[in-house]
C-alpha cells in the first residue's frame, strides 16, 4: 500500500528520499461507520467551540490567552523551556526573566499566527503565506541561519542523534522534487469541496511529509491546520489547537505518520486526528466557559471593591495580561503609579489576584484563578529527533 501515499527514489549517493503522491488519497478514503461518527463528533465539537467564542463578550481577550498558550506548547515540543508565566513576565517587562531566547521563540510563534490570520484577508493558502510565517517564526532566533521564508535547496532528514541519510528513519523529498509536491499541496489546500476538518488532517500530514524547509516544520505543520480551519469558515478565531493532544500521545502520532507513508493507512490517521480535534474541541469550549465566568465575576468584584470608571479596563487588562507590575498597569491604564498600584491592592483584596513576590518594592501580581484555567501540564522532552540536512 505504500504506491497509496508515495514512493521511494533512490538517489545517486546511496540514501532514498520519499514523495508523497498528491492528495487526495487514491484509492480514496474508506469511510466505514466507526470514521463516519468519528467526523461528525469532530465537526459537532468545532461548531459548538466556535458559536460559543462568537458569542463570548470576552472573546478577544479569551483568543489572545489561548494564542499565548498554543505558543507555549508549540515551542516546547521543539525543546523550549520557557513556559506561559515566563511569555507573560517578558510582555509586561518584569525584570529577571529567564531565558531570553526561549521566550523569543515562543513569541515570534505569536507573531506568526496573527501575521497569518492577516495575510488570510489578502492571500489563499499557499507557499506566498507559508513561508511569510516561516520567516515571521524564524526572525530573530534559533534557527533564523536556515533560511527563514525560503523552501530549502538542500536535502533534509529525520532521525536519532547521529543518524546520516542513509540511516534516517525518514528522508523528504529531493530538492529537485520539492516544487512539484507542494505545488499539488496548495492546489488541495484550495479546494473547496472537501470537508475543513478532513482537508485539515490530510494536509497536515502532507506538509509534514515534505518538509519544506530546513527548520521549524513541526511549528509551521500545527499552525497549518488552525490556519485552513479559519480560512474556510470552520472557525472564526484561532482556537483549535491540536499540540497539547499530540503531546500527550506523541508516540502513536508518530507511528500514524510513519503508517501513512509506508502502508498508505490514511484511515487509522483520520481517526486519531479526529479524536483529536473532538478531545482539544471539547477542552477549549470548557475553558472558554470558566473564562466568560471568571471574567463576570471579576467585573462584579471591581464594582463591590469601588475600582470606579478603571473597572472594566482594569479586569480587561488582567484578562489579557495575568501577570503585572505596578509599572505597567499605571502604563496601559494611563494612570499615575499611585493610582495603579491602588488598584492593584484592591483587587488583592478582593481575591481576584495575587502578590507574588512578598515584597514592598518591585511587586509582582499574578491573576492566579486564570492562569489555572490555560494550565499546560509539565514540560515533556521535544518530540522530534534530530533533523539533519546536507
Amino acid at each position: 500500500m505504500i504506491d497509496r501515499a508515495g514512493t521511494y527514489i533512490q538517489q545517486p549517493t546511496g540514501y532514498r528520499s520519499f514523495v508523497p503522491k498528491p492528495l487526495p488519497p487514491d484509492p480514496p478514503i474508506e469511510w466505514n461507520d466507526e470514521l463516519i461518527q468519528a467526523l461528525s463528533d469532530a465537526d459537532r465539537a468545532v461548531g459548538r467551540l466556535d458559536g460559543l467564542a462568537r458569542n463570548l463578550p470576552s472573546s478577544d481577550l479569551f483568543v489572545a490567552m489561548y494564542v499565548k498558550r498554543e505558543a507555549v506548547l508549540s515551542s516546547q515540543i521543539e525543546g523550549t523551556q520557557s513556559s506561559l508565566d515566563d511569555v507573560l513576565a517578558f510582555e509586561a517587562a518584569i525584570p529577571g526573566v529567564q531565558q531570553p531566547a526561549d521566550i523569543a521563540e515562543t513569541v515570534n510563534y505569536v507573531k506568526a499566527m496573527n501575521r497569518g490570520i492577516e495575510l488570510l484577508d489578502e492571500l489563499p493558502l499557499s507557499g506566498r503565506l507559508i513561508r511569510e510565517i516561516h520567516r515571521e517564526l524564524l526572525t530573530g532566533v534559533r534557527g533564523q541561519e536556515r533560511n527563514p521564508g525560503h523552501f530549502r535547496t538542500s536535502q533534509n532528514w529525520i532521525g536519532p542523534q547521529g543518524c546520516t541519510l542513509n540511516t534516517a528513519t525518514f528522508v523528504p523529498p529531493h530538492p529537485d522534487d520539492l516544487h512539484e509536491t507542494f505545488r499539488h499541496l496548495e492546489i488541495y489546500l484550495n479546494d473547496d469541496s472537501i470537508p475543513p476538518i478532513v482537508q485539515a488532517a490530510l494536509s497536515h500530514v502532507q506538509f509534514e511529509t515534505i518538509h519544506p524547509f530546513l527548520d521549524g516544520n513541526g511549528r509551521v505543520g500545527r499552525l497549518l491546520i488552525t490556519l485552513l480551519l479559519i480560512e474556510k469558515g470552520a472557525l472564526a478565531a484561532p482556537l483549535l489547537y491540536l499540540s497539547l493532544f499530540l503531546r500527550a500521545n506523541r508516540t502513536e502520532y508518530y507511528d500514524r505518520l510513519g503508517r501513512v507513508r509506508t502502508h498508505g493507512d490514511w484511515e487509522g490517521w483520520l481517526r486519531f486526528f479526529l479524536q483529536g480535534v473532538t478531545v482539544t474541541a471539547n477542552d477549549a469550549t470548557d475553558t472558554a466557559q470558566a473564562v466568560a465566568k471568571l471574567h463576570a465575576s471579576d467585573v462584579r468584584m471591581t464594582s463591590e471593591f469601588a475600582f470606579g470608571t478603571y473597572g472594566p479596563a482594569f479586569v480587561d487588562l488582567m484578562s489579557q495580561q495575568p501577570v503585572v507590575t505596578v509599572s505597567f498597569v499605571s502604563e496601559q491604564l494611563d494612570t499615575s503609579p499611585t493610582t495603579a498600584g491602588l488598584l492593584l491592592g484592591k483587587a488583592t483584596d478582593a481575591g481576584m489576584i495575587e502578590e507574588i513576590t512578598g515584597k514592598k518594592r518591585n511587586r509582582i501580581f499574578r491573576h492566579s484563578r486564570l492562569l489555572d484555567l490555560f494550565s499546560t501540564d509539565e514540560i515533556d522532552p521535544p518530540m522530534e529527533s534530530t533533523a539533519g540536512s546536507t
